[in-house]
């Protein structure tokens, strides 16, 4: 497995190029010069999941090559993964290998830390648990003052909570975020702060009501919702709606609803094709929707839903797949002009790049 060099140099040099190849990609387009958003080049992933490797008496972190002959690599350090992850990742193997109890049949281990000091480890077994594991997983978790989740097939055993409290600064102002455990949650905290400021200042002006599509657990929904009177989110996946109203009472946000929707449905029920049980009570007719803020899987918007968008007089399109943003905009800026572009390296060392995009109606 070819070694990574985290220098300045090597991560510029990697930067540079992916900045190239966007530029590229989108040169059909005309936007001005994008926003730059940098990572750090060491400790900058919050997650990251291993397959634990058993030799004897001792079982050690390992990655497999993604070659036709998968081989196993043993993991002694992990460079782009937090300090918090790096400091539990010893201490906890030390811990598995005391004690049989941990490690017998331990097949994959789960970490998910935060800016905040928190930490949610789950362990991942082939066989099944026991009133003896949770008794010992709970003497692991005081000791390392992490919280610790059991998983077997068809079996998960939450030993205090499985969740975290991420804490995000943006502007000065700080945001609290439930972090469900197996949950989606951005790796790269510091990057995202820069997205969620980017955010927060391209559409500080807009003003109005705000339709959020795709909202997640409301990592942007609340940051954004100071900007504009009203914000109306919608998302389908029943954990991320249930943290994201976890996260509006957490930070005390008044102006926000939450509509358990796919961005599909919602479409329908504006064209008012189809009434929806779960929009009673929400008169659609009383918001003065200015803007639209969209955050799409990597398969991008259906033709419907990037109609949609088009209605409004300005457009904040976050993309995880520059292929898919592309095709995007080759429809919406029939109508709209591009007016802002950022790069966020979320994902350093890989050819991936998050790209923000505001668009105001011609």
């Amino acid at each position: 497995m070819p070694k990574i060099q985290y220098t300045t140099a090597a991560y510029n040099t990697q930067l540079c190029e992916k900045v190239a190849i966007f530029k590229q990609d989108f040169a059909e387009f005309t936007f001005p010069e994008p926003d730059i958003f940098e990572s750090t080049e060491k400790h900058f992933r919050m997650r990251a999941e291993f397959r634990i490797w058993h030799k004897g008496p001792v079982s050690t972190y390992c990655m497999f090559s993604d070659d036709e002959f998968k081989r196993a690599y043993d993991i002694s350090e992990f460079p782009i993964g937090s300090e918090l992850m790096n400091r539990l990742m010893t201490e906890l193997m030390g811990e598995i290998n005391a004690n049989e109890m941990l490690r017998t049949k331990l097949f994959q281990i789960d970490f998910l830390t935060t800016l905040s000091g928190q930490a949610l480890i789950s362990l991942i077994y082939h066989r099944k648990l026991d009133d003896a594991w949770t008794k010992v997983a709970r003497e692991l978790q005081a000791k390392l003052n992490i919280y610790v989740v059991g998983r077997s097939k068809g079996q998960k055993i939450v030993v205090e909570q499985d969740f975290v409290v991420e804490k995000l600064t943006v502007n000065g102002k700080e945001f609290y975020y439930q972090q469900i455990e197996s949950g989606f949650t951005q790796p790269n905290a510091r990057v995202s702060e820069k997205m969620l400021t980017w955010a927060v200042n391209k559409s500080r002006n807009w003003h109005g009501d705000l339709i959020e599509l795709y909202c997640g657990n409301g990592n942007f929904t609340l940051p954004l919702s100071l900007n504009f009177n009203r914000v109306l989110a919608t998302e389908l996946a029943k954990p991320s709606v249930k943290s994201a109203l976890y996260n509006i009472e957490l930070n005390h946000v008044l102006n926000v609803v939450i509509a358990r929707l796919s961005s599909e449905d919602f479409s329908q029920a504006m064209d008012r094709v189809r009434s929806f049980n779960r929009l009673d009570g929400i008169d659609l007719d009383s918001y003065n929707f200015t803007s639209i803020f969209v955050d799409p899987p990597r398969s991008g918007m259906d033709p419907h839903t990037t109609s949609i968008t088009q209605r409004y007089e300005n457009i904040l399109y976050i993309s995880c797949n520059p292929v898919t943003l592309r095709e995007n905009l080759k429809t919406i800026t029939q109508t709209h002009e591009i007016t802002n572009v950022a790069l966020f390296d979320q994902f350093p060392y890989t050819h991936h790049m998050e790209v923000g995009v505001t668009l105001k109606k011609k």
